[in-house]
């Protein structure tokens, strides 16, 4: 990918490809779970989310769960074009030998509704590695608590020397 990112773009996809409702329910559902508020209460969450100082994405539902948003700093990170991140399966964000650590970490969420203590690596699109810590994943709900998907967010993370 060349060093010019059109940022504006790649946030008018992100915005467009998850919606508003969506993008309501990250927020919602982060602060209904924790008790916190994810963005100020009040602020547009498009920019607030997008501009967030820590990386956040998400994903669906489905049987093999596909990211349907990520932030400018998740984008950054993880060296993807949002056009290739939305047809993401959030499995591929880890390692093989990492996945099942993942696959752990998603039911531990799916059964407490949050947690806050994740650890893990993760892999750019070049194959670089990095470990996150303590991130904060949680089930994403309609306001009546139909599931939808998860996200994640995180403000730290180091790389994982090969």
């Amino acid at each position: 990918m060349s060093e010019e990112r059109d940022w504006e773009a790649e946030r008018r996809l992100m915005e467009s490809h998850a919606g508003q409702a969506r993008l309501e329910q990250i927020a919602a559902s982060y602060s209904r779970l924790t008790g916190k508020y994810l963005i100020p209460d009040g602020a547009a969450v498009e920019a607030a989310l997008w501009n967030l100082d820590a990386v956040l994405v998400a994903h669906g539902n489905e049987a093999d769960p596909i990211f349907f948003y990520a932030n400018r700093a998740a984008l950054s990170l993880f060296e993807f074009p949002a056009e290739e991140f939305i047809r993401l399966p959030s499995r591929l964000s880890a390692r093989p030998l990492a996945r099942d650590e993942r696959a752990h970490m998603l039911a531990r969420v799916s059964e407490h509704g949050f947690i806050d203590d994740y650890a893990g690596v993760r892999t750019a699109r070049s194959g670089v590695c990095f470990r996150i810590e303590q991130a904060i994943v949680w089930n994403l709900s309609d306001p009546n608590g139909t599931p939808s998907g998860q996200a994640a967010s995180f403000d730290r993370w180091m790389p994982v020397e090969e």
